[in-house]
């Protein structure tokens, strides 16, 4: 199945019911997708005037009790960044789609580019068949913590080919009862609901003319999904590996293969791949560092998942980028220096670099 179809699918298999979004590649093919599949289930696809309607649109779906996505490219999420700052504020569990030019949104995936306290639970796929457990997990997330779950897709995810399994998952239970949810049958009552970016139900204070807010709800909702949901990472070579590279997505398959070679010569190299972009597998990263002479972040962009690497190891080992801004020419992020050759060539350099520190 071709990887915006398998996305869909998976979200399909999941519950969603609404899918809104605006076409740009290589998002186009996940609403193409969505277009064909979800009216098939009973469910709505909307092709939006622009970003900004297709989040808003899904907003009040998903305030309503339906179980709904969205998602764009990067830049089509940027128009959004207010209405999903209001989505985590008012915790309304949504699931966004990035299918990514590239990696130069990993910021905008672990710190949003909007207002106030708020925070994406997000999950970066490296395959399809993990893009389908993940999009499930997505939506389980959402359900559990009431909050906007991201799925960090990029090009070459949506348009690969590869073998996926989704009809033998176990059905994702019906939508549970959604007290929260405005669905009219309290209007007027004088108890009426209401989906706020502060809170979802007006709280009696007598201090503040009968009405008031609670305000300190974010902030544990926040603290509670950091210490609480697990973070994921995949290892390989960790135990006795000099330098261990650190990537995400796609290209952390690329280098994956190229160690497996290089492994196979006898050069201590190892891997390890986040899962959870937020929360962030620091503990992993910092366990993987710790018998290793220096890391090695390679990212296809100008350096923003290396600020995590460096929290996490808090200085007891070097961290440099080998990775970069990809300028292909297309602009959608196919980075010329995915190419085998080019990454064990970088790989042996960055060994010989650590050995000389």
């Amino acid at each position: 199945m071709e990887g915006s179809e398998a996305f869909a699918a998976a979200a399909i298999a999941a519950g969603c019911r609404f899918y809104a979004g605006y076409p740009m590649t290589p998002a186009t093919e996940l609403l193409e997708s969505m277009a064909k599949l979800l009216p098939q289930h009973g469910g709505v696809c909307v092709n939006a005037e622009s970003e900004l309607e297709a989040v808003g649109m899904t907003w009040g779906a998903a305030a309503a009790g339906a179980r709904a996505a969205t998602g764009s490219t990067g830049q089509g999420l940027s128009l959004m960044q207010e209405s999903i700052a209001e989505m985590c504020h008012a915790r309304l569990p949504v699931v966004i789609f990035n299918m990514a030019r590239g990696q130069g949104d990993y910021y905008q995936a672990t710190r949003g580019g909007s207002h106030g306290d708020n925070r994406l639970i997000s999950l970066a796929p490296s395959s399809l068949p993990e893009a389908v457990s993940l999009v499930r997990l997505a939506f389980e997330l959402a359900e559990e913590w009431r909050n906007p779950v991201l799925v960090l897709g990029d090009y070459y995810l949506a348009h690969m080919s590869e073998a996926v399994t989704i009809g033998s998952q176990k059905p994702l239970a019906e939508i549970p009862r959604r007290d929260w949810a405005v669905d009219g049958s309290t209007s007027g009552s004088g108890h009426a609901k209401l989906i706020s970016p502060v809170f979802d139900a007006k709280n009696y204070d007598p201090a503040f003319r009968g009405y008031g807010w609670k305000l300190e709800s974010m902030a544990d909702h926040l603290t509670a999904m950091e210490t609480s949901i697990e973070p994921m990472a995949e290892e390989y070579g960790t135990q006795d590996a000099e330098l261990v590279v650190v990537a995400y997505s796609t290209p952390a398959r690329y280098l994956t293969y190229v160690i497996r070679q290089l492994r196979a010569e006898g050069l201590p190299i190892g891997i390890i791949r986040p899962i959870t972009l937020w929360p962030f597998p620091a503990a992993a990263v910092s366990r993987a560092a710790e018998h290793a002479r220096g890391l090695a972040v390679y990212e296809l962009n100008a350096g923003q998942m290396i600020d995590d690497v460096r929290l996490a190891v808090l200085g007891r080992s070097p961290v440099f980028a080998i990775g970069g801004p990809s300028y292909d020419g297309d602009g959608f992020g196919i980075a010329p220096d995915l190419n085998t050759d080019v990454l064990a060539t970088r790989l042996r350099d960055a060994l010989n670099k650590v050995r000389k520190l």
